[in-house]
């Protein structure tokens, strides 16, 4: 017989454990009326991914436990299909003198009313932004249910990169896998999923159908792709990226193990899956946070002109207001392309000038800076302004500020405390100067969200990057060229290779040097950012921590 089944690929948000099981049950009823006789939703789908310190929480955890019971409940009527739903289970004994955590990452399979059975992953990630082990005991059993006459072997998520838990399930007469799923979006990962998932169902000579979440969740993103490959590991199906939806997959009987039938979209570009990260980063953090909107100062430079068009993309034109704030040191053609692109976008733009502050602040400093040459302090403080000036609107009208600084700046620490790096979100923290050009360009000669094309004028594209913080001024006099700079900063921040290896691998010492030493000294500022969008494999924040204070120099 065959089996139709539905990932349920959801966007859910954390703690709102009664609008993500209504959003499951309304799901498995939609399925139901396909012919779906299986449903899988996503990893910790009861809760959302990832709950963090809630989960030591036992009232959280006993919501969990009544929201499955709400879900088994609602979808009793539906006479022989299983539900499968993640949530935490469990607590901790505190019947002994110690307490001792028994709490579980755990799945549910449901069915007409009932908890058929319920599965503890077994493989806890602590690597990345993963942090299970902190929350979580290893699970030791096997789950394999029956459905239509299938044999399906449930996993979680990292079960499926290790060899034993699905060996165990094909013992245990499993005759399809089914991994459910929430692991963080980054540049490449999609493709590395699906790679070693045939891998498994290879060394299974299984089937496998792998479920995953979609939505954003405070700095990571999870971008759907739910995917199924057949036991010769060849991919059968694939779901669409960065939005909700419904993948259905027909389980087909064959002479030696069964075949999956399902969609296959067209791939996709690394730019394309990175727009729509962004896009989705910044709708959720805003929307699931209930903020009316956005507000970013824009300069006229290529960050927030980036920001800008990825804030329209995200949110639509009317919820984006735009401020122009020129200094003594903005150029016209600042101006000028500043007002050409809130207009081609259709955002609200208004010019607050800053030079009554900044003329304000400098005859307040005078008395106490007597026979000291203006340097980066007066640059910081028109910085400070309009971070103030930005504050300000944010307070009184309710949008949260986005700030535009990229990667390269977080990184080397071009970027001033309290100035621009004030706000609520860091749209592009995660993107290198050398990749916003890229998306600029790419942006220009796509309009995936159909609300114009060819948004950021050429000239911001093409001018040298400045600040506009002094006369005459250009990024690259304080910093390498951007090409140097990024080359530097993936292999010794992202992939961890050494300071003699990079040289060997052809740059210039004192540039390694000077990068690396850069890095290590603007940590205190990294640390007072805002929460920003993971796009590569390793981002400041949950993956990179390392001390403020230290002498260790390599």
């Amino acid at each position: 017989m065959t089996l139709k089944l539905c990932v349920a690929q959801l966007n859910f948000v954390v703690g709102d454990l009664a609008g993500n099981a209504q959003k499951i049950i309304d799901a498995a009823r939609t399925a139901y009326a396909e012919g779906a006789r299986l449903v899988l939703t996503p990893e910790l789908s009861i809760c959302g991914y990832a709950a963090e310190d809630l989960f030591l929480r036992p009232a959280f955890t006993a919501a969990c436990d009544d929201a499955v019971k709400t879900v088994a409940r609602e979808l009793a009527g539906l006479n022989g299909l299983c539900v499968v739903v993640g949530h935490p289970s469990g607590g901790d004994d505190r019947t002994k003198s110690v307490a001792v955590q028994r709490r579980f990452n755990a799945a549910s399979v449901l069915r007409e009313g009932q908890v058929l059975a319920t599965y503890a992953k077994r493989e806890l990630p602590n690597y990345q932004v993963f942090d299970e082990r902190r929350y979580f005991t290893p699970g030791h059993g096997v789950c394999v249910f029956e459905v239509e006459g299938v044999k399906v072997g449930l996993l979680i998520c990292e079960d499926a990169w290790f060899d034993e838990p699905a060996a165990l399930a094909k013992q245990a007469g499993a005759e399809l896998l089914a991994v459910i799923n929430a692991s963080p979006f980054h540049v490449g990962k999609g493709g590395e999923r699906v790679l070693r998932m045939a891998d498994r169902a290879r060394a299974t000579a299984l089937p496998l159908v792998y479920a995953h979440i979609v939505g954003g969740q405070d700095e990571v993103v999870f971008d759907g792709n739910s995917f199924c490959v057949d036991a010769d590991g060849t991919l059968s199906g694939h779901a669409p990226a960065f939005k909700e939806n419904l993948f259905y997959v027909q389980a087909v009987p064959a002479q030696e193990a069964i075949k999956l039938e399902a969609n296959i979209v067209p791939e996709r570009s690394l730019q394309a899956d990175l727009w729509d990260a962004l896009v989705l980063g910044l709708r959720d953090y805003v929307g699931k946070n209930r903020f009316p909107g956005v507000l970013l100062g824009l300069s006229g430079g290529i960050d927030s002109a980036l920001v800008l068009a990825i804030a329209v993309d995200a949110l639509g034109k009317d919820r984006v207001r735009t401020v122009m704030m020129p200094s003594p040191y903005t150029a016209d053609i600042s101006w000028i392309d500043a007002r050409d692109m809130a207009n081609r976008l259709g955002v609200v733009y208004n010019e607050i000038s800053i030079l009554p502050e900044f003329d304000a602040f400098k005859a307040s400093l005078a008395p106490h800076f007597v026979g000291r040459a203006e340097d980066t302090t007066e640059e910081n403080i028109q910085a400070r302004i309009r971070g103030t000036l930005l504050m300000a609107l944010s307070n009184k009208f309710g949008s949260i500020v986005v700030t535009t600084g990229n990667k390269s700046e977080m990184a080397t620490g071009y970027c001033t405390l309290y100035g621009d790096m004030a706000g609520g979100f860091a749209v592009i923290k995660d993107v290198a100067k050398t990749l916003v050009f890229a998306l600029a360009r790419w942006r220009n000669a796509n309009d995936p969200y159909g609300t114009g094309s060819n948004p950021i004028p050429e000239r911001i594209i093409t001018r040298p990057p400045s600040a506009e913080l002094r006369a005459d001024q250009t990024d690259q006099d304080s910093l390498p060229p951007y090409e140097v700079l990024d080359a530097i900063l993936e292999r010794y921040m992202e992939n961890d290779e050494s300071l003699e290896a990079i040289v060997a691998a052809g740059f210039d010492r004192a540039d390694v040097e000077r990068v690396t030493r850069l890095i290590k000294i603007n940590e205190y500022k990294r640390r007072q950012s805002p929460v920003g969008i993971r796009v590569t494999h390793r981002s400041f924040g949950k993956d990179w921590r390392y001390p403020i204070t230290s002498h260790f120099r390599a």
